[in-house]
């Protein structure tokens, strides 16, 4: 279905109570890594003569913010006169989507590239009326492809312009993103990154809870060398402090500090410990238990 201007009609103002029971704008959005992977991987497998992709946003929302869990694509096309986006396949999509995570509702939607035009505001236009009475949040993820262009994600609001607004005429007002994931996820984001930056690309398996420790260690031990250098360079001279970075220092170092001194870390040490040892020797015995079977057969 195509989406275009419309002429508007007069409304009246909404009474003072009315007003009162509008939904607040957010003002910040979290959104996890599967989201963003699931906005790539439709980038990727985009036609030749598009050049951007949108899809549905879906999660979770409090007052002041909105959770990103995940998302799917949606079918569209864009060309100079005119957007067209497939509003049947996006019900579908989320009636399906709905049977499996029930708690998840749509919460706005999101397109790659940097580029905000008429018809950004048309598609924002179309889930706010899908949120509404909630306002929809948009995300837009530069890929970083196109020379000149940073990659990274970005949030917004759209507020109307006009005395007589349309939905064509739009400002998208920027909040706050910030990315989020579950303890259960560090190890997989991990794999991910180590395997984006090594020379091949490619990884033969998942590390263990073991070499995760050691490389998390081994992280701590060089952030801890870059402040002792930072705050070494600070006493000697040679550089000048910056308060905000004092305090958070003092923060954290003070709470990591009263954590060890109440043996959290050695705590956590002995479960890792016991956990590996414990599938090592339920390993062991499924290898005996296998032998002794084909040799009694």
């Amino acid at each position: 279905m195509s989406l275009g201007p419309s002429t508007p009609a007069i409304q009246s103002p909404p009474s003072v109570s009315a007003a009162q029971n509008v939904p607040r704008t957010p003002a910040k959005i979290t959104i996890h890594p599967v989201a963003l992977f699931s906005i790539l991987d439709h980038y990727l497998r985009r036609k030749d003569d598009q050049d951007r992709v949108i899809g549905t946003l879906l999660g979770i929302r409090t007052d002041t913010e909105v959770e990103v869990r995940s998302s799917f694509a949606v079918l569209h096309s864009e060309t100079s006169e005119q957007v067209a986006v497939d509003m049947e396949y996006h019900r579908t999509m989320y009636e399906l989507h709905h049977k499996v995570n029930p708690k998840e509702v749509i919460v706005g939607w999101y397109s790659t590239g940097s580029n905000l035009n008429t018809y950004s505001a048309l598609i924002q236009n179309f889930y706010s009326q899908e949120t509404a009475p909630y306002q929809a949040v948009h995300v837009a993820l530069n890929t970083g492809v196109e020379e000149g262009e940073q990659a990274g994600v970005k949030g917004y609001v759209s507020s109307p312009v006009g005395v007589l607004p349309k939905p064509e005429n739009a400002a998208f007002v920027p909040i706050p993103v910030e990315l989020q994931f579950h303890e259960a996820e560090r190890g997989g984001i991990d794999l991910l990154t180590n395997t984006a930056s090594s020379a091949n690309s490619t990884s033969s398996q998942p590390v263990t809870d073991l070499e995760i420790l050691e490389s998390a260690i081994q992280n701590v031990s060089n952030m801890l060398d870059r402040v002792l250098a930072y705050v070494r360079a600070v006493l000697a001279g040679e550089t000048k402090g910056d308060p905000a970075v004092g305090r958070y220092l003092m923060d954290t170092l003070g709470a990591n500090t009263d954590d060890l001194e109440k043996g959290g870390f050695n705590a956590r040490l002995q479960d890792t410990l016991m956990v590996s040892y414990l599938a090592n020797l339920v390993r062991s015995q499924a290898e005996v238990s296998s032998r002794l079977a084909l040799i009694s057969a």
